[in-house]
Formats: structure tokens, C-alpha cells, sequence
């Protein structure tokens, strides 16, 4: 148990696995989702992805030809639940996460294949897509 304590500790401790969690409160996003919100390259995204989810802090579910991040329920790390609602009170007013929080709104208003096309720098995510294709999350048919 001590050892589930530490991994969870020590993943949700980075800076860039902290905002990714909150990016994750509301619902799942796919790798190309937090990436174009973070500006970090796709690799770097799911190996920061995988930490979260080898600690218990994360699940993930494919969904058509994507695979989407949630925050788990505490099924696989009995500390997640308790160490996920610290992080969602500490970091609730922190000015990055604001704007975290900016860029995903935009990001959730374009269609996920646009997204998904996106460099590394996720720049084209500036202006949100409007029409009958908007796609807020991966998985969900268009149209």
C-alpha cells in the first residue's frame, strides 16, 4: 500500500502531470487533445500519460481510432480519489491552469481529426471550428 501511496505521490508531484490532471476533471481527452492544449509532442504527452496511469491516477478506453485519458475512479490506486480531489482544490485559481483551461475550450471546439493534425506546437488551435463537425470528444460520431 505504501508503494501504491508513492507512485501516486510522485506522479501527480510533476508540474506537467498535475495539469494534465486538470485538464482531465471535466472529462477524457485523447493525446492530441492535451497535447494541443500543453504544446508538448505527442511522445512526450503519453509518456507523462503512462506514469499517471501506472500510479492508478488515470484509465484509458480506445475509442474508434483513439485512445481516451479520464481520471480514474480509484479502482486501481486506493490513494487516487484523495490525492485527485487535492490536486482539483490546490490548483483550482492557479493562473496557468487558467489558461490551460482557455486553450481547452478552443481546442474542444474543433473537429478531433483537425486536432489530431496539428503539430507539436498545437499553434493552429487558436481558432475554434464552427459547424455540424465540432467533435468535443473523441469517439462521438460526427455529423
Amino acid at each position: 500500500m505504501l508503494r501504491q501511496l508513492e507512485a501516486a505521490l510522485k506522479a501527480a508531484g510533476d508540474p506537467t502531470r498535475s495539469r494534465i490532471l486538470k485538464l482531465l476533471e471535466d472529462d477524457g481527452l485523447c493525446v492530441c487533445q492535451v497535447q494541443a492544449v500543453l504544446h508538448l509532442a505527442p511522445s512526450t504527452v503519453s509518456k507523462h500519460l503512462a506514469i499517471l496511469k501506472a500510479a492508478g491516477l488515470v484509465d484509458d478506453r480506445r475509442e474508434g481510432r483513439w485512445i481516451r485519458y479520464a481520471l480514474a475512479g480509484g479502482e486501481h490506486n486506493p490513494y487516487a480519489r484523495g490525492i485527485l480531489g487535492l490536486i482539483r482544490r490546490a490548483l483550482k485559481r492557479d493562473p496557468k491552469i487558467r489558461d490551460d483551461r482557455r486553450r481547452l475550450k478552443e481546442v474542444l471546439g474543433m473537429p478531433l481529426a483537425e486536432v489530431c493534425a496539428l503539430g507539436p506546437a498545437g499553434k493552429a488551435a487558436t481558432t475554434a471550428s464552427k459547424g455540424p463537425e465540432r467533435a468535443s470528444r473523441p469517439g462521438r460520431p460526427r455529423g
